[in-house]
């Protein structure tokens, strides 16, 4: 498998750095999150063609990578991240660093659920490098990782043990539940990026989930509703009441 991965694919294999990780460009295998392939830039949430039509502040608040998340397997007992930010502020007054600009992972269990195992604690910026996981029990397991919710990455690499078996797993296609809404559905004011409900009930439910929250300006407007006609979801979840009068829910509803 991960051994085996270079001989498949040269492009896949991992770079041995100086400090002995093997990297792994997450680009290489995909991440699931994303509603459109035509994005400015790989880990926006709304398509290129967005910017101009909806709201500056939507389109500023979409380049925040919240929901976004890769998968892997590997059986190494070390798993760490570097990642690039967009912003160097890295946590908010009401809002830690942890969730506004970390990494977060999770193992899927011999049940069949998803657990908590580690988060990346950035503590400087744009490019931070950390642990996600020491200390590891020995064993093949699978993986997910969630990005920054109120913040964007340009890049992000995984690195375990270069003798570590590493598979890389793309994003599953089953349609997706798709979140509009308010800084509730974006993700504020959670510790972790795992613990925004969208991510919550993604895990409990099974299935790939799409964040289209964005913080303070979830008012069904037009512009976005026509982006969100052409996504092709299990379920809608509209969540704007919070940022919006009656007289604009009478007019939008």
């Amino acid at each position: 498998m991960a051994s085996d991965l270079s001989k498949l694919d040269p492009e896949m294999a991992g770079r041995d750095a100086d400090d002995g990780i093997a990297w792994y460009n997450v680009q290489d295998w995909g991440v699931e999150g994303k509603g459109w392939e035509e994005t400015e830039a790989y880990y926006d949430r709304l398509p290129a063609k967005a910017k101009g039509v909806v709201r500056d502040p939507v389109w500023n608040l979409s380049r925040h990578s919240a929901g976004i998340c890769f998968h892997f397997e590997t059986d190494a007992t070390e798993i760490s991240a570097r990642w690039v930010l967009r912003s160097s502020n890295l946590a908010m007054p009401h809002m830690p660093a942890t969730g506004v600009s970390g990494l977060d992972l999770y193992t899927r269990g011999d049940d069949g659920r998803w657990h908590w195992v580690g988060v990346g604690r950035p503590e400087s910026g744009p490019k931070v490098q950390a642990k996600l996981a020491s200390g590891l029990k020995p064993g093949y397991r699978a993986y997910r990782v969630y990005l920054p919710l109120y913040n964007g990455v340009t890049s992000v690499e995984v690195g375990v043990d270069p003798k570590a078996r590493f598979q890389p797993v793309p994003p599953r296609t089953e349609r997706p539940i798709v979140f509009y809404g308010t800084s509730i559905v974006h993700g504020g004011c959670a510790s972790r990026p795992g613990m925004c409900h969208p991510a919550i009930l993604g895990r409990r439910l099974d299935r790939p989930v799409l964040n289209l929250g964005f913080s303070g300006n979830g008012q069904m407007e037009p512009e976005v509703a026509a982006l969100l006609a052409e996504l092709d979801p299990c379920v809608y979840v509209i969540d704007c009441l919070p940022n919006m009068t009656a007289p604009l829910i009478t007019e939008r509803a």
